[in-house]
């Protein structure tokens, strides 16, 4: 968290695998129909035929279909994943029966040949001709292996299912984003891009958005969405794209007009994520019961709502002073722009926009797997944790380096709901972070030593919220 540096023609086969399966029970219920389509896929050649295979649109079912294509004897030849239809070609008389029969034949809603007679155009000399939205398999960036983060929420496993959608949107809300550098040029939009920095006036000047003084945003737009490219590193979601929403200066200051021009400019370029890794200066805690500080804590959790209400979920991190959000007493740093005084303060004064209503608030976990330091925490405060210290990212100007802090945890949870919005397009906001919390990886309190700081369950408590972000479970159907 920053201000700055801080700051995925069977007849009797079928009737006999059908009884087999009534008599073998669930544990060979997938061996059985699996064994049928390889038989299918071993007979006699018929005519060469293209079908279009149809399933739900999203990368992963697409996936799963192209796999029972395969496995029926059939050749790929365009996969639609945001229609969820899979055009294949065969010279396996029985593929339509097949290609439902397989391990992944229940992905397959509908099947047809495409036309009656046999291809003209002869065997396709290739298959699997890129459209755009036609995912590659996995491989590796010379420096993914550095990147335990992405192991520890899976983000590896979700990969093999997808790198996320092209019609993904995630704004990077910070202090901008070197568009040029060769792991984020694929994946960046200008169209899309800002700088609120003027006064929260949008400026919409060519590279008003990047950095000036502050690597923090480009770091953070890494984690989120480093290019699949052979370059460098790879974010949580690859495939998906970014745009850099400027809304840090160059003294390092987060003004509230700046964060107000950041969710209303997210709102109306239809982004799906912000990523939010800055608490709003110059108050650490903005206090409702003071005329200044109630005002723009009203304006900016209307600037959230609005967002919200046109499509955007917004992650923030939890912040970096190992404070006890669900038990403030005092703060000691505010206002940060002048001279910084001692003041008591309750619960209703808020850490902003981390502590606004539909916020995914984040907190830091190490490569051990356990709260970082720094990490702010609070029981029912925290919604999920991610990786946050020593993080390997993208910095201006070409290069990688390790940065920590809460920043660095919140853009992880932001990839994780890229991918989820890729795999369930149809989900808004409330759907993608309810899903975070539901498939996030219990951790319990620390036990050697007892912190008893950690209040709450394994399932939910002040370190870790709901548990670990979990890049897998977010592409699964």
């Amino acid at each position: 968290m920053t201000r700055s540096s801080r700051s995925h023609r069977l007849t009797a086969g079928l009737a006999a695998a059908a009884l087999a399966l009534t008599t073998l029970g669930a544990t060979t219920a997938n061996a059985v129909p699996t064994a049928v389509a390889e038989q299918a896929a071993a007979a006699a050649p018929g005519p060469l035929m293209n079908y279009v295979v149809n399933t739900k649109a999203s990368p992963g079912h697409v996936r799963k279909v192209e796999k029972a294509v395969e496995a029926a004897g059939g050749t790929v030849l365009q996969a639609y994943s945001q229609l969820g239809v899979v055009v294949a070609q065969s010279t396996n008389p029985d593929f339509k029966a097949a290609v439902r029969a397989g391990k992944y034949g229940r992905e397959v809603q509908s099947v047809g040949a495409t036309r009656t007679a046999a291809v003209s155009e002869g065997p396709a000399t290739s298959g699997l001709k890129s459209l755009g939205e036609v995912e590659a398999a996995p491989v590796p960036d010379p420096r993914e292996g550095e990147q335990w983060d992405m192991v520890q929420i899976k983000a590896d496993q979700a990969h093999a299912v997808t790198d996320g959608s092209r019609r993904v949107l995630v704004g990077i809300n910070d202090s901008g984003v070197d568009d040029a550098h060769p792991d984020l040029a694929p994946n960046f939009s200008k169209a899309d891009s800002v700088s609120c920095v003027d006064n929260g006036v949008p400026d919409r000047t060519e590279g008003a958005w990047r950095p000036t003084t502050s690597a923090h945003g480009t770091h953070v737009a890494g984690t989120v969405a480093a290019a699949r490219n052979g370059v460098g590193i790879v974010g949580v979601a690859p495939g998906v794209r970014i745009a850099s929403v400027k809304v840090v200066n160059d003294d390092g200051f987060i003004y509230p007009e700046y964060a107000i021009c950041g969710f209303v400019w997210a709102a109306q370029r239809h982004m799906d994520i912000t990523n939010h890794s800055y608490f709003i200066d110059p108050y650490m805690f903005w206090c409702d019961d003071d005329g200044d500080q109630g005002a723009v804590q009203e304006a900016v959790r209307r600037a959230v709502d609005y967002a919200t209400g046109r499509g955007v979920l917004s992650v923030a991190a939890a912040g970096n002073a190992n404070y006890d959000l669900a038990n403030k007493t005092t703060d000691t740093t505010s206002p940060n722009d002048t001279t910084p005084v001692t003041r008591p303060i309750t619960n209703d004064c808020l850490d902003m926009p981390t502590e606004l209503p539909g916020v995914v608030t984040v907190a830091s976990t190490t490569q051990a797997g356990v709260r970082s330091g720094f990490s702010n925490f609070g029981l029912r405060k925290i919604d999920v944790a991610a990786p946050g210290s020593s993080i390997l990212s993208t910095l201006p100007g070409g290069g990688y380096g390790n940065m920590s802090g809460t920043s660095m945890a919140s853009p992880h949870v932001a990839g994780v709901a890229a991918l989820m919005k890729s795999a369930h397009p149809w989900w808004g906001p409330r759907l993608l972070e309810f899903a975070l919390r539901k498939q996030a990886d219990d951790r319990a309190c620390p036990t050697a030593p007892v912190d008893t700081r950690c209040t709450g369950t394994t399932a939910n408590n002040a370190f870790y919220g709901e548990g670990l972000a979990d890049s897998l479970d977010a592409v699964r159907r």
